[in-house]
């Protein structure tokens, strides 16, 4: 949910769920298997087509079935018997469906279902912010822009069995992309039967995957989810409670761990740097990115390339990682993480590839930033400017907050930077409102394919936090999906172009890839992480 914000990713935070190992008395029958886990902040929604951040993805990732579903790196089929049947002009994608599948209430789920929801995603009037993803599915971007109405999205049910879906343009990334939450089913009886109140509970909600989710009320710490006897693979779900405890300071997490009240802890800083020849200690890669936003709307003087620029290369990432986060994190240059996309025809990486023109305006040289400060004051008229600096309350996102503040106020003289602190859910909306000057935010991917990450950027996006606009760029995003959309070569010039733009004018200011440390007891088998960093628990074992 970049996402990922969105996302989601795509909301977009910096908060990913990771997966904790169960307890040490827990039984290896399935019948008892119990797994503990820690988020760094609540769930912000468990209304699938809301769904924004990656908390709330992973539990509707965890207690949903779509379509199709990454078992890791695998795409499989779920509600769908299998992979759907493609036209031979990519514009027309036909989904089987599994009979007898059932919400946790005991209605069948049918392809009307799929139809309801796609809809429901589209239509303005349910402000979903992850609209956006649908364009390319016939008439979304009518819909979406008031002028036409949802019952034209080209989706339709042929039977209860049988679920079709019409393009607009042909979509290379169309069956990993609908993996994302957003594009799961919604019981619309549930939505009528509980009004405004439906999802804001987890007794006004009903599931049609692994697990049901207990014990939520909207905003609680804790949380849990209990196997779903009546999902169509329950068989192999063998982990049937899974229980999450909210855990912001990292030196809490450990002593919880350490005391045996937590299964796997995420660890960072000091904490990572102690216990890294510790056997439980392990690192996870994801492919998240944490990057600066900045809003000139609100502050001009950060639409100067130039001042972009000087705050750039006032930032030593790798020290900044090293005394920050202390985990497996690693600085980039651009926003799209490394190991996500890589070129079908040459074998590349997207983000290395893409990182080379331009890299050096990011690279650490203080001398050089106070130059472009300086010029970029002087085509202000300014002598000096000011900002505030938004991020999370958890303890890694405060430290990171100081350390940026010192980095810039001790190589740009006179800049004048505070920052601003506030829960997770507060910075996603001010960020999702553009209410921030500059915001330290945080996409994951929501399918591995570049265009996860800069669709965020064209103009007008609703994850497009800093309000940043650039016609060459949208021009180029517009291409990839339309006239070079199937042409593997020139799509991936056109995506590559597009990135270096941002790197070139640091329009999206590069921090690092995230690389979660963990602490993990080792009875978990079985655990698989999807290109999105989201975990499958059909199939984990705990013995």
């Amino acid at each position: 949910m970049k996402k990922k914000p969105l996302w989601l990713g795509v909301a977009a935070t910096s908060l990913a769920l990771l997966l904790a190992a169960c307890g040490g008395n827990s039984s290896s029958s399935s019948k008892t298997q119990t797994i503990t886990r820690m988020s760094k902040d609540v769930i912000s929604t468990m209304d699938t087509q809301m769904a924004t951040d990656a908390i709330s993805g992973q539990v509707l990732d965890d207690t949903n079935a779509g379509l199709l579903r990454y078992h890791g790196n695998k795409l499989e089929a779920d509600v769908a018997k299998s992979l759907p049947k493609v036209s031979k002009d990519q514009l027309t994608y036909t989904f089987s469906l599994r009979h007898g599948t059932k919400w946790s209430d005991g209605k069948e789920v049918t392809a009307k279902d799929f139809v309801y929801s796609w809809q429901r995603l589209v239509d303005p009037k349910t402000k979903s912010e992850y609209a956006y993803i649908a364009s390319g599915i016939k008439n979304t971007d009518a819909i979406t822009a008031g002028k036409m109405d949802k019952s034209k999205l080209g989706v339709k049910a042929i039977g209860k069995y049988t679920f079709q879906v019409k393009l607009d343009r042909a979509m290379p990334y169309f069956e990993k992309m609908i993996t994302l939450c957003v594009f799961n089913p919604t019981e619309k009886s549930a939505v009528d039967k509980w009004g405004k109140k439906f999802a804001t509970s987890s007794k006004y909600l009903t599931n049609n995957g692994p697990y049901t989710l207990k014990n939520w009320n909207g905003s609680d710490n804790t949380w849990t989810e209990v196997k779903n006897p009546k999902y169509w693979n329950a068989k192999n779900v063998h982990v049937t409670k899974i229980k999450t405890q909210v855990v912001k300071e990292t030196t809490t997490a450990l002593n919880l761990f350490q005391s045996g009240k937590l299964n796997d802890a995420i660890i960072s800083g000091d904490s990572a740097s102690q216990m890294q020849n510790d056997s439980q200690y392990n690192t996870v890669q994801q492919a998240r990115t944490t990057y600066l936003e900045m809003n000139a709307k609100r502050v001009p003087a950060l639409g100067n390339a130039n001042i972009r620029k000087a705050l750039s290369m006032s930032i030593n990432r790798k020290e900044f990682i090293k005394k920050v986060l202390g985990d497996g994190s690693k600085p980039i240059t651009q926003p799209v993480p490394y190991g996500l996309f890589t070129n079908d025809k040459t074998g590349d990486d997207f983000a290395t590839d893409a990182s080379k023109k331009y890299s050096s305006n990011s690279d650490y040289d203080t001398k050089k930033a106070a130059e472009y400060y300086k010029k970029g004051l002087k085509e202000l008229g300014k002598s000096s400017i000011s900002f505030t600096l938004l991020s999370d309350d958890t303890d890694v996102a405060k430290k990171t907050l100081e350390y940026l503040q010192g980095a810039w106020s001790k190589a740009l003289p006179g800049i004048k930077v505070s920052t601003k602190s506030v829960p997770f859910k507060t910075r996603v909306q001010l960020s999702l409102d553009h209410q921030a000057d500059v915001v330290v935010s945080s996409w994951q991917a929501d399918f591995p394919d570049a265009i996860s990450f800069l669709d965020m950027w064209v103009t007008g996006n609703s994850y497009n936090m800093g309000n940043w606009s650039n016609a060459q760029y949208d021009a180029l995003i517009k291409k990839s999906k339309t006239t070079d959309a199937t042409d593997v070569a020139k799509r991936w010039d056109d995506l590559k172009q597009a990135d270096e733009i941002i790197a070139r004018d640091q329009s999206v200011i590069g921090l690092y890839q995230t690389g979660e440390a963990h602490l993990t007891k080792k009875s978990i088998k079985g655990m698989l992480y999807s290109p999105g960093n989201m975990i499958d628990f059909v199939g984990v074992t705990n013995k």
